[in-house]
C-alpha cells in the first residue's frame, strides 16, 4: 500500500473500514500458526527465569521472519517473470493464428475458382476413357479373333501328346485371357456381365487345361510302362508340373504386393496332384495283383507276387524314374510311401478275413520279416532313400496282437480236435489182443506220446519263426490243452479200470496197456519239462488267470494208472492170499511157489514201465504182499494151540521171508526212508509170536512199537490172541505197555498197520437157548 493510501486510511477515521476478503486456507493456517507459537512460547517460558532469555528468542525469530520474507518475494519475483514470458507467448501464437486464419481463407476462394474451371474438362475425361477402352479393344482383336483356332490347334497338340507345345498355347492363351480381363476390371465401371462376357469366349481354355491335366496324369499314372520304352512324355509331364508350379508362385506373389486377384483356376497345385497321382499308380499297381486264389495256400503265391511287383516297381522308379524328376522331388521315397500305405490298408483288409492258422502265420512272417528283410525295404540301397522306422508299422500293435491271438485260437482249436482224435485211437489201441509195442530201451508205449509231443514241438517250432512271444503263446495254449487232454486221459483211465472189473477174462492185456499208459505219462512229462524251460515271460496283458498245471495233470493220470496196476495185482493175488497162514497152508508146499511165480510176472511186467513208476510199482507190490500177510495174520486165520504150532507158523513165515527177499532182490526194490525193507515186517511179527518167556512180551512190544509207531492196541491184541497162550495178566500188562508208549510218527514213514483193518470181536450169545414152550 502507497503512503498516500496509508494517509487517506488514517484521515478518515470516521469511515468504516473497506471488506478485504480473507481466504479460508490462510485463516486456517494463521490459527494453526498462533496455537503452535503459542504452545512453544508455553513450553519455552514455563518458569519465570526463563523470561530472562526473551531478548534471544524475539531476536532469532525476527531474523528468521527476515530471511522468510526475502524468500517469499525471490519465489514470487520467478512466478511473476514467469507469468510475464507466458503472456508474450501467448501474444506472439495469437497473431500467427490471425495469419494462417488470412491465408486459409484466401486458399479457399482461389479453390472455389478452380473448380468452375475443372468442370468443364469432365467430357475430356470420359472422352479419353473411351478411347483407351477402343485402343484395347482394337489392339486385341487381332488375339481374340485368332483365340478359337488357337484352341483348336491346342486340343489337336494334347490328342497327340506333344505336351510341350499345348502347354506353350494354353499358357498364351491364359495370358490373353487375364490381359482382357484386367482390361475389364480395370474400366471406369466394370460390370459383371461384362467379365462374364470374356469368360464365356475363352470358355475353350478351361477345357483345354482339363484335357491337358487328364493326358499328364495319364502320363503320369503310366510312368513305370513309360520309363523302359519311351520316357519322354513323363519328363514333358513333369516340365509342365514346374512350369505351373513357378506360375502359381508368381501370381500368389503379385497378388500379394498388388492386391491383384488370382486368374480363374489358380492355383492349380498340379505338383502336389502329381505326387497324389503316383500314390494311385503305385496302389493300382498293388491292387492289379490277381486276387484269385488269395485263400488257403493261394494266399501265400498272392503276398509272393506283391513282393515281386514292389520290388520290381521300386527298382525301375530309383534306376529310371527319379531320373527324370529334379532331385527335390525324392520320387523313390514318395513311391515306397504311396506303397507302404497301400499295402497297410490291403493288409488290414486281409486281416478281417476269417484266417486259418496257416494263413495267419503266412501273414505275420510276411509282415514281421520278409516286408523288412534285404528282399524288400531292408534292401541297403532303399534304406539309404528311407528307413523302415520312418514308414512305420505296417499292421499297428493293436492289430498284431489280435492276428496273433486269432492264430493261437486257431492252433488251439486244431490241438484239441487232433489230442482227441489221439485219444480216440488209444482207446482203440487198449483194446487190441495184443501186447503194446517196445520201444528200443525195452518199455511199453503207444504213439500217443509221439503224437502229442510232435504236436506241440512244431507248433513252438513254427511260433518261433514269427516271434518268440508267439511261441510263449503257443507254448502256452499247448500246455493248457495238454492238461485238458491229461484230465481226459485220466478219466479213460477209469473207465478203462471199470470196464475190466466187470469182465477181467475180457482183456488179457489190461496190465501191459496201463504200464503202456504209464510210460507215455512219463515220456509227455519230459515233453512238458521241455516246454516250460522253452517258454519265456508272457506280457502281464496276456496273462491267464492260472497258469497251466500239466505237470500236475500228468502225476494225477501217473499214480491213477499205478493205482490201477496195483488193484490188479491185488485181484491176482486174492486166491492165493487166502491161503495164507492157515492150517492148510502150513502143510502145502504150493502156496508160497504159486504167490512168488505170480509176484515175479508182476515184476517182470514192472519192468516194461519207464523209470521211475517202474522201481515206484515194485516197491509197491513188495509193500502190497507183506501187507496181505500181515492183514492175514490180523484175522486170526489160525491161532495156535501150542509152542509146536507157534514154532511151525513162526517157521514157515522165516521161509517165506528169505523167499521173497530173494525174489525181489532182482528188482530195484530198495529200502524206505526209514531204512528198513518191507519184508522186514514178517520176521518181526514171527519173532513176537514164538517168544517163549512171556515176561519178555512187553519189551517185545515196546521193540515194535518203536520200528512201527502206528500199530495199535487192537493189533497187538490180535498177535496176543494169535499166540494162543498170554494170561489175562500178562494182556494187560502189554497193553498198558503200548497205551503208555505211543510216539508220534517220525517223517518219512509210511504207515503199514494203518491201512490194516482188525475183525471185531464176536459177541457171545446171551439168551437161553432152551425151547420156548
Amino acid at each position: 500500500m502507497s503512503t498516500g493510501e496509508e494517509e487517506n486510511c488514517a484521515g478518515n477515521p470516521g469511515d468504516a473500514p473497506p471488506k478485504v476478503e480473507v481466504w479460508p486456507e490462510l485463516e486456517r493456517a494463521e490459527c494453526f500458526a498462533r496455537g503452535a507459537a503459542l504452545k512453544w512460547a508455553s513450553g519455552v517460558f514455563c518458569r519465570p527465569e526463563l523470561l530472562e532469555r526473551l531478548g534471544q528468542y524475539r531476536k532469532r525469530e525476527s531474523q528468521r521472519t527476515s530471511s522468510i520474507h526475502s524468500r517469499l518475494k525471490s519465489v514470487v519475483q520467478s512466478y511473476l517473470e514467469g507469468v510475464g514470458w507466458g503472456l508474450e507467448q501467448l501474444r506472439e501464437a495469437r497473431g500467427e493464428l490471425r495469419e494462417v486464419s488470412r491465408s486459409l481463407r484466401e486458399a479457399g476462394v482461389e479453390s472455389r475458382r478452380n473448380a468452375e474451371g475443372v468442370q468443364g474438362l469432365d467430357a475430356l475425361q470420359e472422352t479419353a476413357a473411351d478411347y483407351r477402352q477402343l485402343l484395347a479393344a482394337v489392339s486385341n482383336l487381332p488375339r481374340l479373333y485368332s483365340v478359337p483356332g488357337v484352341v483348336l490347334e491346342t486340343e489337336r497338340l494334347v490328342e497327340s501328346r506333344r505336351l510341350l507345345e499345348a502347354h506353350a498355347r494354353l499358357m498364351e492363351l491364359e495370358q490373353w485371357q487375364d490381359e482382357v480381363l484386367w482390361q475389364v476390371r480395370q474400366g471406369p465401371e466394370p460390370a459383371p456381365q461384362d467379365e462374364a462376357l470374356v469368360l464365356g469366349y475363352f470358355s475353350g481354355v478351361g477345357r483345354l487345361v482339363d484335357a491337358l491335366a487328364r493326358e499328364l496324369w495319364s502320363v503320369v499314372g503310366s510312368g513305370l510302362v513309360l520309363a523302359g520304352q519311351n520316357p519322354i512324355p513323363f519328363v514333358s509331364a513333369v516340365r509342365i508340373v514346374e512350369r505351373e508350379e513357378a506360375l502359381d508362385r508368381a501370381l500368389l506373389e503379385e497378388r500379394e504386393a498388388s492386391a491383384r486377384p488370382l486368374p480363374p483356376g489358380r492355383p492349380r497345385g498340379w505338383r502336389e496332384r502329381f505326387f497324389a497321382v503316383v500314390e494311385e499308380a503305385a496302389c493300382a499297381r498293388v491292387r492289379s495283383v490277381s486276387y484269385l486264389h488269395t485263400r488257403g495256400p493261394g494266399l501265400a503265391s498272392h503276398l509272393a507276387a506283391l513282393q515281386h511287383g514292389i520290388v520290381g516297381d521300386l527298382g525301375t522308379v530309383r534306376h529310371l524314374l527319379e531320373h527324370c524328376v529334379p532331385p527335390h522331388y525324392r520320387l523313390a521315397r514318395a513311391y515306397v510311401r504311396a506303397c507302404h500305405r497301400c499295402l497297410r490298408a490291403h493288409l488290414a483288409q486281409v486281416c478281417s478275413w476269417e484266417l486259418e492258422s496257416g494263413e495267419i502265420f503266412t501273414v505275420l512272417n510276411w509282415v514281421l520279416h520278409v516286408y523288412n528283410s534285404s528282399e524288400m525295404l531292408g534292401d541297403p540301397e532303399l534304406v539309404s532313400v528311407i528307413s523302415p522306422a520312418e514308414l512305420g508299422p505296417l499292421i499297428s500293435q493293436e492289430a498284431l496282437d489280435q492276428l496273433q491271438n486269432k492264430y493261437v485260437h486257431s492252433v488251439r482249436n486244431s490241438v484239441s480236435e487232433w489230442m482227441q482224435k489221439a485219444l480216440e485211437v488209444e482207446l482203440t489201441d487198449w483194446q487190441r489182443d495184443q501186447e503194446p509195442d517196445i520201444d528200443h530201451e525195452g518199455f511199453y508205449h503207444t504213439s500217443l506220446p509221439t503224437i502229442i509231443t510232435q504236436m506241440l514241438e512244431e507248433n513252438a517250432r513254427v511260433a518261433l519263426m514269427i516271434s518268440i512271444s508267439l511261441r510263449d503263446q503257443t507254448i502256452q495254449m499247448g500246455l493248457y490243452e495238454l492238461e485238458s487232454f491229461l484230465n481226459r486221459f485220466r478219466e479213460a483211465l477209469v473207465e478203462f479200470g471199470k470196464e475190466h472189473r466187470k469182465d477181467r477174462n475180457s482183456n488179457k492185456f489190461y496190465l501191459h496197456y496201463l504200464l503202456a499208459a504209464i510210460s507215455n505219462c512219463i515220456i509227455l512229462k519230459s515233453c512238458t519239462e521241455s516246454l516250460q524251460q522253452q517258454r519265456g515271460l508272457v506280457p502281464a496283458g496276456q496273462l491267464p488267470r492260472t497258469p497251466p498245471g500239466p505237470l500236475a495233470a500228468l502225476d494225477r493220470a501217473v499214480r491213477k494208472a499205478c493205482r490201477l496196476a496195483v488193484d490188479e495185482l491185488l485181484q491176482d493175488l486174492q486166491p492165493v492170499t487166502l491161503r495164507l497162514l492157515t492150517r492148510s497152508w502150513l502143510t502145502c508146499e504150493e502156496v508160497t511157489p504159486a504167490l512168488c511165480a505170480l509176484l515175479e510176472r508182476h515184476c517182470d511186467l514192472y519192468a516194461r514201465a519207464r523209470p521211475p513208476c517202474r522201481k515206484l510199482l515194485q516197491e509197491e507190490c513188495e509193500w502190497v504182499v507183506v501187507l496181505e500177510y500181515a492183514r492175514a495174520l490180523m484175522q486170526k486165520r489160525m491161532v495156535c494151540r501150542g509152542a509146536e504150532e507157534r514154532n511151525q507158523l513162526t517157521h514157515r513165515m522165516i521161509q517165506d521171508t528169505q523167499q521173497l527177499r530173494e525174489l525181489f532182490q532182482g528188482t530195484e526194490a530198495e529200502e524206505t526212508v526209514a531204512g528198513v525193507t518191507p519184508t522186514a515186517l514178517l520176521p518181526v511179527l514171527a519173532d513176537f509170536i514164538r517168544l517163549k518167556d512171556l515176561s519178555m512180551l512187553t519189551l517185545e512190544v515196546s521193540g515194535l512199537v518203536a520200528k512201527y509207531p502206528d500199530i495199535s492196541e487192537e493189533h497187538v491184541s490180535v498177535l496176543l490172541d494169535v499166540r494162543g497162550d498170554v494170561p489175562r495178566e500178562v494182556r494187560a500188562a502189554v497193553l498198558d505197555v503200548l497205551e503208555q508208549s505211543a510216539p508220534p510218527l517220525p517223517p518219512g514213514y509210511r504207515p503199514v498197520f494203518s491201512d490194516i483193518l482188525v475183525p471185531l470181536p464176536s459177541m457171545p450169545f446171551c439168551l437161553s437157548t432152551t425151547k420156548c414152550t
